[in-house]
């Protein structure tokens, strides 16, 4: 065992912090980096972008980490087991990774960056559509959804009343549904006793899909139903439609058909988020980085990439790149470190399927497990419990636990607050 081996891992999201986690005690000198101090619980941002949980929640302190990582009798660089800082670039000859604050040589690098908002070309998407992909946004987009309750309050001119209470959201994913879902259920709680002015059911909320189907990576009877569904509970939902362009009070669909809204909520696609390299890397779909079985780099035997970030097929597929993936992947990973460590050969990493849920709302979700597949309120009991073990830290799990209760007993959506925040 080589006892002053350092192993920097890039990305506090699910792999990179479960590589931290799964690296203590191997003996190596182990710093996690990422720009923000806390890592992001990202499948329940659309919670706070609705209303229903705080940003703190689904926050979990990056140094909690470090707690658990021993420390090497090897003087760092940063003196810390995190550091907060921005990667600038990775030289790959000289093994270093260069930050906004310092330079960190390493032995080992993991990979971990995650992915972004993917718009796809669309004129006006980047400018004027709300992703979800960091707590800011979700805050951004928390405060742009209320603030266009309290302007419809005041506004005179029924067509611009319209405009501000139409919602729509393009991409038919598990998020776009899952946004869909929150926001009917926010309509049905007491939020009309806020806004008594306000008749709640002039409120249009559209789902634009350019595909045939909602849920594409689940079983077609399973997107059906969740088509059903949505509609039923008083969502538009347009199939094989795509958006042409998007502007500050409109969106564009296919077929020269506008939609007057002042809210886009952004779901469509995500691509690899990269960091700057001394080197061309090898990439696929979406520019996700190619990867050996091992998922170390092509040519790269002390280079890891993980989650978003890494092309990974099986049986001639690509994994989609959820949490559960990542969170297989960082074990992996550091288990195949620890390996080279002792003079063995990586192993192949191979995902282990638990299954997929989605969740709709509203009591209602669709899932599916091996063979399995089935609706209506078991799945969406059993997300709700799926994202509850898997939210990291035992106060985040308790008050996240607690907020559910306060939510689905009552119907109340305790954090309608508008805050002093810049989106960009």
């Amino acid at each position: 065992m080589h006892k002053n081996c350092r192993v920097v891992i890039i990305g506090a999201g699910f792999g990179g912090l479960q590589a931290a986690q799964s690296l203590a005690n191997s003996g190596a000198d182990v710093v996690l980096i990422d720009r923000n101090n806390y890592h992001t619980f990202v499948p329940l941002l659309y919670q706070v972008a609705t209303a229903q949980l705080p940003p703190e929640h689904i926050a979990y302190p990056a140094r909690t980490i470090s707690r658990r990582v021993p420390s090497s009798k090897i003087k760092q660089t940063s003196n810390d087991r995190f550091l907060m800082a921005e990667v600038q670039r990775i030289d790959f000859s000289e093994q270093i990774v260069e930050t906004d604050s310092s330079t960190i040589p390493y032995d080992f690098l993991v990979l971990a960056t995650g992915s972004r908002t993917q718009f796809l070309g669309i004129p006006g998407a980047s400018e004027y559509a709300f992703s979800m992909r960091t707590l800011e946004e979700s805050v951004a987009l928390r405060n742009h959804i209320f603030s266009c309750f309290e302007k419809a309050t005041q506004e005179l001119d029924p067509l611009r009343r319209e405009q501000l209470l139409t919602f729509a959201i393009v991409g038919g994913g598990p998020t776009g549904v899952e946004m869909a879902g929150a926001l009917i259920e926010m309509l049905r709680g007491r939020l009309r006793g806020d806004y008594p002015t306000l008749d709640l059911r002039q409120v249009r909320l559209i789902l634009v899909q350019s595909s045939d189907r909602l849920l594409a990576d689940l079983p077609p009877k399973l997107g059906t139903y969740t088509y059903k569904r949505l509609r039923k509970l008083g969502v538009e939902v347009y199939l094989q439609t795509k958006v042409t362009q998007v502007t500050p009070d409109t969106v564009h669909l296919q077929g020269d058909r506008a939609i007057p809204t002042a809210t886009v909520i952004w779901t469509a696609g995500l691509e690899a988020n990269s960091p700057a390299t001394s080197e061309d890397l090898s990439t696929a779909n979406k520019g996700k980085l190619r990867v050996l079985p091992t998922l170390q780099l092509l040519d790269r035997s002390n280079v890891y990439a993980i989650g978003d970030l890494a092309y990974v097929e099986k049986n001639g597929y690509s994994l989609t790149g959820v949490a559960p993936e990542a969170l297989q992947q960082g074990v992996a990973v550091a288990r195949n470190i620890k390996r080279q460590l002792r003079g063995k050969d990586p192993k192949p990493f191979s995902y282990l399927n638990k299954g997929r849920l989605a969740i709709i709302g509203c009591y209602s979700g669709v899932g599916k497990i091996g063979p399995i597949a089935f609706t209506g309120f078991l799945p969406w009991l059993m997300w709700l419990g799926v994202h509850l073990v898997y939210l990291p830290g035992y106060r985040s799990r308790l008050l996240v636990l607690l907020t559910w209760f306060h939510t689905y007993l009552l119907g109340d959506r305790a954090v309608r607050l508008i805050l002093p925040f810049q989106r960009r």
